[in-house]
């Protein structure tokens, strides 16, 4: 008979909070994986407050990983997020919408996983009619609810608030990290008009404090593995309407992820964790390189400022 304990239950989705899409940390090589630093930084983060993880996010450099190194990865922060009762999201999907399904099928017989962080399709710049057929057709059969990753500058797509607010009422839609490299109108517009069931997830670290006064549900911050308790009370302070408190705290935060994103990322932000212990080195894979001690200890600096 088999053991209850060890079947993982169904996960559900957070409404709000902060998420954290973890790095991959490699040997110094970058050959390798390695699993218990990866372990350890989900713990570290998971015990400081944050709501849930990501893993294969952009940070996580899943395109570099092979298959089996991304179902470790995956492994190691279900195991984790099991032991904290947090949530896992996963990055999946691509531009092909007939692959996306496949891709999001393979995660069938994992039901504690919560979500998918599913980008919007890129380099072929679809229109945003399709779009939103892409996002309805992976909706219809994902074994999890989907986050549609915004990001316009990355894909080449930019969307409309109308689109958004499209995608927003498709079944099994439950959110966007939005990541459009401003506060724009649009922006604005799909805040003011969220549905309550939908999340919006600020998506470029250094907006998170002017979003979330907007209304944004939390982050999703590459920049929260550092500091990590200072995002997650952000997020709590603007959510309970300490305005003065928030602002003092956002500006704060601004400056340390304005650092960290000053080379791709995610070198510095693995520079400044290999610094700290955290991870066994600061490698990535190419075509990133690693980054320049300057920007490393620029970013430390940052971080270890005072808040005014």
């Amino acid at each position: 008979m088999a053991n209850p304990a060890a079947t993982p239950r169904p996960s559900t989705l957070p409404t709000r909070g902060l998420l954290v899409p973890l790095v991959t940390p490699f040997s110094a090589d970058g050959e390798h994986v390695d699993l218990d630093a990866l372990a350890g930084l989900a713990h570290e983060v998971l015990a400081a407050g944050a709501a849930g993880l990501v893993a294969l996010g952009t940070t996580g450099e899943p395109a570099t990983l092979d298959a089996a190194e991304k179902r470790d990865v995956v492994e190691v922060c279900a195991r984790v997020c099991r032991e904290h009762d947090a949530a896992l999201i996963v990055g999946a999907g691509g531009n092909d919408t007939r692959g996306s399904v496949r891709d999001l099928a393979d995660y069938r017989d994992r039901p504690e996983i919560a979500g998918f962080l599913t980008p919007v399709p890129y380099f072929t710049r679809p229109s945003e009619t399709g779009v939103v057929a892409h996002f309805a057709r992976l909706a219809a059969d994902s074994p999890a609810p989907l986050i549609v990753y915004n990001i316009p500058y990355r894909t080449g797509r930019t969307l409309s608030a109308q689109t958004l607010l499209r995608l927003a009422r498709i079944p099994g839609v439950a959110g966007v990290k939005h990541a459009v490299g401003s506060v724009d109108q649009d922006s604005i517009e799909l805040l003011a008009a969220q549905p309550a069931d939908f999340a919006v997830w600020a998506g470029d670290d250094l907006y998170v404090s002017p979003l979330l006064a907007l209304g944004a549900a939390g982050g999703i911050l590459a920049s929260a593995h550092l500091a990590t308790e200072r995002f997650v009370a952000l997020v709590h302070a603007w959510h309970a309407g300490d305005a003065t408190g928030a602002r003092a705290a956002g500006h704060a935060l601004a400056s340390v992820s304005a650092s960290l994103f000053t080379e791709p990322n995610p070198t510095v932000l693995k520079g400044v964790l290999h610094a700290q212990g955290r991870i066994p080195s600061a490698a990535v894979r190419l075509p990133l390189l690693p980054a320049e001690p300057g920007s490393v200890a620029a970013a430390a600096a940052a971080l270890d400022r005072p808040a005014k």
